[in-house]
């Protein structure tokens, strides 16, 4: 259960939560938020051990003991060497990466995985051991094979040596927002609420926002007086009673 004046947040590379933060620091200025980038292979390990409180991860992921909730999906891009033939396109159709070694699971790409030439022969090489994205790339730098990755990790990891390509024909990748599920109790607490309703756009003003919530449930002596509504005069309704 998330502490009522911390919430920690990890993110996978590619996630940008700067916007979120500063209405966090708007809205909720009494609760601290924390935000770390994991890499995707300790997505779920940093909730499950208790590093994060939720955690923005690429999907599909195993959902045991989880509430995962999609937010958008990003356009998956080919990575290859700055000399590649992929630089001649606008847009590359998975087809013309019939030849290449893929530096990834083939399973994590089904549309290459099943139009490649090597791997329908039975003859693709095994992985090199990587460690990581960053790792993959030094390899595509070395020329010894192409990454399919989403484009805001692209993006992030952007070097002067490679180039990237949206591709055609490849599924988009999603992106979630997940925290561990407390089976005794099924609400979420207000601030997972509250930093849900942040992501998905809620306006400061939402009936949705445990921090609206809050403030109307207080009592009214404890508000800030509502001024006195004026006519075109300029004077109160009020005064206007009392000169009557």
């Amino acid at each position: 259960m998330p502490s009522t004046d911390q919430l920690r947040v990890a993110y996978v590379p590619g996630v940008t939560p700067g916007k979120w933060i500063h209405r966090w620091e708007e809205r909720v200025p009494s609760v601290a938020l924390e935000t770390f980038m994991v890499g995707e292979e300790e997505q779920l390990a940093v909730l499950r051990d208790g590093r994060a409180d939720m955690s923005f991860v690429r999907l599909p992921v195993d959902k045991t003991g989880l509430n995962v909730i999609p937010l958008y999906a990003e356009v998956p891009v080919v990575v290859a060497p700055a000399d590649h033939e992929i630089t001649v396109f606008d847009e590359v159709p998975v087809t013309e990466l019939s030849e290449e070694y893929l530096l990834q699971d083939p399973d994590s790409v089904p549309e290459w995985r099943d139009i490649s030439v090597a791997y329908q022969a039975g003859t693709l090489a095994p992985l090199p051991q990587m460690d990581g994205v960053e790792a993959a790339l030094d390899l595509v730098t070395a020329g010894l094979g192409v990454l399919i990755l989403p484009m805001s990790v692209a993006r992030h990891y952007n070097r002067k040596a490679l180039r990237y390509r949206p591709v055609l024909g490849v599924a988009e990748i999603g992106l979630g927002l997940a925290w561990l599920r407390d089976e005794s109790n099924p609400e979420n607490s207000p601030v997972v609420e509250e930093f849900i309703g942040i992501v998905r756009g809620r306006s400061a003003q939402s009936s949705r926002q445990p921090s609206v919530q809050a403030k109307q449930a207080e009592p009214k002596s404890k508000r800030a007086p509502v001024p006195a509504r004026t006519h075109r005069g300029g004077k109160s309704h009020a005064a206007r009673r009392r000169r009557k």
